[in-house]
C-alpha cells in the first residue's frame, strides 16, 4: 500500500522558499503536500506562493499557528540564520520532522542540541540539513572523476591539491538577509560540506576572512580564503590540501570552480550550475522533471589533462557534467538519517583561525 505524502509547511517565502524548497514540494505530489506555509505579511488573500505558482494554501503568521497545526507533519525552515535554531526547536518539540536551510544553526552547540531534541522526542524523527550543492551537475561529474580507477587513463593519480571556488563580482549589496549572514555561511557551508563529504575530516585548517568591499557591517564577512589540511594517510599517502574560497571582487567570466592536482594529471572546470538560474524563470514546476532541467553547457564542461609516461607529454580530455544537477534527489532522500554538522565546527574554526591569524589543529572524532 502506497504511503501517503508528508503534509509540509515552509517557513518563510523568500528567495529560499520560493525559489529552493516549494518548488520541489509541489513537484513530488507522491512524496509531499503543501499543506501551509509561514507567511508573516501577506499582502493578497493568497499569499506569495499562490502568486508565483497559483496553488492555494494556508498560511500561518506566527510558529505558534505552525507548530498547533496538527495536520502538519514536515517544517521546512528557509528563514534567516538567527532564526533556523528557535524555529526548528519549537517544530521538533512539537514533534515534527525539520529540514532547515545551510547553516542548520550558527553554532555546533545549537545543531548538537537539536539533534539531541529529534532523537529524544521520537525515534525516527527527522532533522535534515539542506545540502542542495551536493546535487550540482558540476559536483557530480567531479565525483564520477575521482571515482575511477588509478588505471584509467583519465585518473588524476593521488590528489595533491583540491581546490574549490563559488566567486562572483558584487560591488553592492543586494536587499536580502543573506548578506547580513556573511560568505562563510552563506557559500562556505557549500563548500565545506563538499569536502568533507569527498575527503573527510582534516588534520588542521587556516582561514583568511574579510570584509574586502567596506559597505556593510566590518564584521559582516563577503570574502574568505579557507586550507584544509590533510595529513599523509588521510586520505592519500601523501600531504594533500583544500582550497576553498569566495571573492566578491572576481572579475571573470564563467568564474573559476575547480582546479584539482594530482600525481598524474588535473582538472580544470568553470561556470556554475545552472539549476538555481532555471529555478527564478520556470513558468511551472513541472519544469524540474523535465530532462532539460539541470542540463549544463557544453561550453562549460571541464577539461582534464593528463601527463603521459614520458613525462613531458600532456593530454587534455574534455570531462561532461553529463549527470543533470538533480536538487530532487534532496527532498527524495528527506527520510534519511540526521545528519552530522562537521561543516559548521569548520565555519566556526574557520572565523577563530582567521580572527588568530594561525593555523588551528582540528581535533579527532
Amino acid at each position: 500500500m502506497a504511503l501517503s505524502p508528508i503534509k509540509t509547511c515552509v517557513l518563510g517565502v523568500g528567495l529560499a522558499g520560493l525559489t529552493f524548497h516549494v518548488p520541489f514540494v509541489l513537484a513530488l505530489p507522491e512524496l509531499f503536500t503543501l499543506t501551509a506555509v509561514l507567511e508573516r505579511n501577506p499582502q493578497t488573500p493568497g499569499g506569495k506562493v499562490q502568486q508565483r505558482f497559483g496553488v492555494t494554501t494556508k498560511i500561518h503568521r506566527t510558529i505558534e499557528e505552525v507548530v498547533n497545526d496538527t495536520e502538519v507533519e514536515l517544517v521546512i525552515v528557509a528563514t534567516p540564520n538567527d532564526t533556523h535554531f528557535p524555529l526548528a526547536k519549537a517544530a521538533l518539540e512539537a514533534g515534527k520532522h525539520v529540514l532547515v536551510d545551510k547553516p542548520v544553526t550558527e553554532t555546533v552547540k545549537e545543531a548538537n542540541e537539536l539533534a539531541a531534541i529529534a532523537i529524544a522526542i521520537a525515534k525516527g524523527l527527522v532533522l535534515y540539513g539542506y545540502q542542495n550543492r551536493r546535487w550540482d551537475s558540476d559536483h557530480l561529474a567531479l565525483k564520477r572523476l575521482l571515482s575511477l580507477p588509478s588505471s584509467s587513463p583519465l585518473s588524476l593519480g593521488n590528489l595533491l591539491e583540491f581546490e574549490s571556488h563559488y566567486d562572483r563580482y558584487r560591488t553592492g549589496i543586494r536587499s536580502s538577509w543573506k548578506d547580513s549572514a556573511g560568505a562563510v555561511y552563506d557559500l562556505g557551508s557549500h563548500l565545506l560540506d563538499q569536502a568533507l563529504k569527498l575527503f573527510g575530516r582534516p588534520a588542521r585548517i587556516t582561514a583568511f576572512i574579510q570584509n574586502i568591499r567596506g559597505v556593510t557591517k566590518p564584521e559582516v564577512d563577503d570574502m574568505f580564503t579557507i586550507y584544509l589540511h590533510y595529513s599523509p594517510g588521510t586520505p592519500f599517502s601523501n600531504q594533500f590540501t583544500v582550497l576553498l574560497r569566495s571573492h566578491i571582487l572576481s572579475v571573470k567570466s564563467p568564474q573559476l570552480r575547480y582546479a584539482i592536482r594530482g600525481t598524474k594529471g588535473m582538472f580544470t572546470k568553470y561556470g556554475l550550475d545552472t539549476q538555481e538560474d532555471q529555478l527564478k524563470a520556470m513558468p511551472t514546476v513541472s519544469s524540474i522533471l523535465e530532462p532539460s532541467y539541470g542540463q549544463e553547457p557544453e561550453s562549460i564542461y571541464g577539461v582534464v589533462e593528463n601527463i603521459a609516461d614520458d613525462g613531458v607529454t600532456i593530454t587534455k580530455t574534455t570531462w561532461p557534467s553529463d549527470a543533470p544537477g538533480q536538487y530532487i534527489g534532496l527532498f527524495k532522500n528527506l527520510a534519511g538519517a540526521i545528519r552530522n554538522n562537521e561543516e559548521l565546527e569548520m565555519i566556526e574554526l574557520a572565523y577563530k583561525s582567521s580572527a588568530a591569524g594561525r593555523t588551528l589543529e582540528v581535533s579527532k572524532l
